[in-house]
């Protein structure tokens, strides 16, 4: 993931307010009143499996050669459970200019329904080990399994499922590139928040189809590790407040809810930022983000964050399961 930073004065500069009309209201609690539908079971070991496979790959960093083979293996991962596939190729610029391969991996799911749901992550690691401790370790890229490869590990585990039992609506996942590419902080020159999530900010303005929209997204970064903690994060609060109650009520209501708090977290830029920005599309985030950290001097994210720490011993299938559990419960009984 991303290095992450709070922005409130920006983002009420910035942001339009997501809110939801009184009859979406009803109608959730309506929903609430009915039986709840069959959920087919999450797999956490599936899932360990496949970040796993992702961390052999190497770190996947943009240009590289596991890029390319990492990219190679989703796309036929999401073919085999039956979604239609689109790589979405392009070239994109980092802070520094450096021109860079992107590779947005997407896979649809009964594309013929109007209805959809967009599930997210990014799939691509830090080149640098920038918060390492280690001063000759920060210019190696890292593994990334938490990083990147949980939110991957998570939603081939529920298309695996898509695969045998389809809701009601169409799903849609997106695996997204380059999001972790943002300036450095070793970099002797100002960070800029445009700098990372390049492969959203550039699916939100050139989208896989033309009129693409769907009902809500939800985005999983940083979802596996043996520190999870989940709160309600601040950046889906400003846009899309009633979907995060919708899936933290899900959470409890699946057996989830210790994993996902009450707190209210600062406003972080990830993927969700642009997709609600620029692709209009309602989305929140579940992230990992400790708020209790911050007076100590601590990162938010884990003592694991963007340091070569972030390996599969960080890696907790119980997280895996609350979050894939969350998940498939909200989108089998939408």
């Amino acid at each position: 993931m991303m290095h992450k930073s709070l922005f409130t004065l920006l983002i009420t500069a910035t942001f339009f307010v997501g809110c939801q009309p009184d009859e979406d209201l009803a109608s959730d609690q309506t929903k609430q009143d009915k039986k709840d539908v069959v959920v087919p079971p999450f797999n956490a070991d599936s899932a360990y499996q496949f970040v796993q496979d992702q961390v052999d790959f190497g770190p996947r960093v943009p240009n590289s050669d596991a890029q390319l083979a990492c990219a190679d293996w989703m796309a036929s991962k999401l073919e085999s459970y039956g979604a239609e596939v689109i790589r979405q190729e392009a070239t994109v610029f980092a802070y520094d200019n450096t021109p860079l391969r992107m590779i947005n991996v997407i896979g649809q799911f009964q594309p013929e329904n109007k209805r959809r749901i967009l599930l997210y992550a990014h799939w691509d690691t830090r080149p640098w080990a920038d918060k390492d401790s280690v001063e000759s370790a920060q210019r190696q890229p890292i593994d990334g399994a938490n990083d990147g490869g949980s939110g991957v590990g998570v939603l081939l585990e529920v298309a695996r499922n898509l695969a045998n039992a389809k809701p009601d609506h169409g799903i849609d996942i997106i695996f997204f590139d380059t999001e972790d590419y943002g300036t450095p902080e070793f970099a002797k020159t100002e960070s800029n928040y445009l700098s990372w999530c390049l492969g959203s900010q550039y699916w939100s303005e050139n989208k896989h189809k033309p009129g693409y929209h769907a009902k809500y997204g939800i985005l999983l970064d940083m979802v596996g590790s043996n520190t999870a903690s989940f709160p309600k994060e601040g950046t889906s609060m400003h846009f899309a407040p009633h979907i995060v109650e919708k899936v933290w009520r899900n959470a409890r209501k699946s057996g989830n809810g210790k994993y996902f708090t009450d707190e209210i977290s600062g406003h972080t830029i990830d993927d969700h930022r642009f997709v609600n920005e620029i692709g209009g599309i309602p989305s929140i985030c579940i992230v990992e983000y400790h708020t209790n950290t911050l007076m100590m001097g601590m990162s938010a994210y884990g003592s694991y964050h963007h340091t070569h720490k972030d390996n599969m011993d960080v890696i907790d299938k119980n997280a895996l399961q609350a979050v894939g559990e969350t998940l498939m419960y909200t989108i089998y009984n939408e």
